[in-house]
């Protein structure tokens, strides 16, 4: 009669992958109640996984007014240095409305302009720019913003000046300014200057930013304000609060009180949409790997936590992938698998899975002990 003893465990080196797809981490949160609806013409909201949150009349062509500065600097940057001095010609300091009262002559570097521009929302500074990119020449200036703007998808949108004062022909969406806005606060220099609460220039003239929002309420990160006649009150802003960003833009409102209330509860609303969750838990056992001559198995760990941001009422599946056995001797540490978390196709967080404590190779007495206990077992067992 021939006996078989249970060792292929350790010693076959051709070990299977395991695959377990686990039900959601956990049971997804309803979804807040119908978006608001506030008092603007237009508005347009998304979440940073970019699922659209609210929409009303997103694609309908509009005056942005100086909404319109954020496209100017992002080709002000990529054009120009922020170190290069610029002469403010007479045309600039000619142009009117909101203002930093440049002087013809007077020379500002491009990042002293850039920050007039963005913060104060300064005219006089983005005709400076343009020019001085433009080597002379709006158009030519103006020919890159709607390069730029065809590049980045904003298919609304057309520029006609570099400031956003009406002109014909000078429209965008609240779609396309809300992709607008989160692209130039991708830009760290942009970023930066739309944090800021007021601008210094030269000669000691300080000027408040025109972004009430910023002062008032900590949790936007930023934002570009604008108006005109036609475009009426309006902004393209971000909100951050407990590690979610929402994006978003209210396009016409009729005061400058109700713009700001519009805003606020439009990113609010997105805010609410979201909720920041552990999705890989490095304090749980993922899985457990045989190991052979009666050791213990191996558990597998992820090596840190990871949190991610995901909407509400959206269900988290995760896939485990790990051997089924492995050959002794195991180090704490050493990789064995590895986890993937979905919110439906789209991949949210991975880890790799590995080994929570070393498990050693018996000696050569611990592998004969082994080996006897288990023949006597299989004795037994054919005997009884």
């Amino acid at each position: 009669m021939r006996l078989q003893y249970s060792v292929a465990p350790v010693l076959r080196r051709a070990l299977i992958a395991v695959v377990v797809v686990a039900a959601a981490l956990a049971a997804p949160v309803q979804a807040s109640p119908t978006p608001p609806v506030i008092d603007a013409a237009a508005w347009y909201l998304v979440g940073e996984d970019g699922a659209v949150l609210a929409t009303n009349k997103a694609r309908r062509e509009r005056a942005i007014a100086s909404i319109t500065k954020l496209m100017t600097a992002i080709v002000v940057l990529e054009q120009a240095s922020l170190s290069d001095v610029v002469r403010v010609s007479p045309r600039a300091a000619g142009v009117g409305e909101s203002t930093v009262y440049l002087r013809a002559g007077e020379e500002l570097t491009t990042g002293a302009l850039l920050r007039a521009m963005l913060v104060r929302s300064a005219n006089d500074a983005a005709e400076a720019l343009a020019l001085h990119v433009g080597e002379g020449s709006t158009e030519q200036f103006v020919a890159l913003m709607n390069a730029k703007a065809r590049e980045l998808g904003l298919t609304d949108t057309n520029f006609e000046n570099p400031h956003g004062l009406d002109a014909p022909g000078h429209v965008s969406s609240a779609r396309d300014t809300t992709a607008l806005v989160r692209y130039a606060l991708g830009v760290s220099f942009i970023r930066d200057a739309l944090s800021r609460s007021t601008v210094s220039l030269p000669g000691g003239r300080v000027f408040p930013t025109t972004d009430d929002l910023l002062v008032s309420w900590p949790a936007l990160v930023g934002g570009k304000t604008g108006h005109t006649r036609a475009a009426g009150w309006s902004e393209a802003a971000a909100a951050k609060k407990g590690g979610v960003t929402v994006y978003g833009t209210v396009l016409g409102s009729d005061t400058r009180s109700s713009r700001n209330g519009a805003l606020r509860e439009l990113l609010t609303f997105g805010l609410a949409q979201y909720r920041r969750t552990t999705a890989i838990d490095a304090s749980r056992v993922y899985a457990e790997v045989e190991t052979g001559y009666g050791q213990p198995p191996v558990k597998l760990v992820a090596p840190r936590s990871v949190a991610r941001t995901v909407r509400l009422g959206t269900p988290l599946v995760e896939r485990v992938v790990a051997r089924s056995s492995v050959v002794l001797p195991v180090r704490k540490g050493q990789r064995l698998g590895r986890v993937e978390v979905y919110a439906g196709k789209r991949l949210v967080a991975s880890s790799n899975l590995v080994a929570a404590a070393a498990v050693g190779e018996p000696g050569l007495l611990g592998k004969a002990k082994w080996v006897t206990t288990q023949t006597a077992g299989n004795l037994w067992g054919i005997f009884t």
